[in-house]
């Protein structure tokens, strides 16, 4: 299944696609299970995840489970849970028990003028 979340906030437009996916219009939370993959071009990113969840009122989702997530470029990060905060445009990952987060980072080399400061 497939669905596109547009939002003119921070966030864009975003595509999920799971195996199985529920929306509750009482609680706000959409939910998708089973090979989730999520596809944000504004970041030109790709995170893959067994769950997602989309708190609508809160405006947080929160991917678990063998979370990957791919930004183009080389940037990586690997943990069990993942949470992005949208409206402050931030990310927290918390690793499965007894093992930790793991990143990848590709670093841009600064301009000779910006490193002579």
């Amino acid at each position: 299944m497939e669905s596109n979340v547009e939002n003119d906030g921070p966030m864009g437009l975003v595509t999920v696609e799971s195996d199985l996916q529920q929306a509750d219009n009482v609680t706000g939370v959409v939910t998708a299970s089973g090979n989730v993959r999520v596809i944000y071009p504004q970041r030109d990113l790709v995170a893959t995840a067994r769950e997602a969840r989309y708190f609508t009122k809160e405006e947080r989702i929160v991917l678990e489970g063998d979370v990957d997530v791919l930004q183009e470029g080389g940037n990586r990060l690997i943990a069990e849970r993942v949470t992005y905060l949208v409206l402050e445009d931030r990310l927290v990952a918390d690793p499965a028990l007894g093992d930790q987060v793991r990143s990848w980072f590709k670093l841009q080399p600064r301009p000779a003028a910006e490193a002579t400061r």
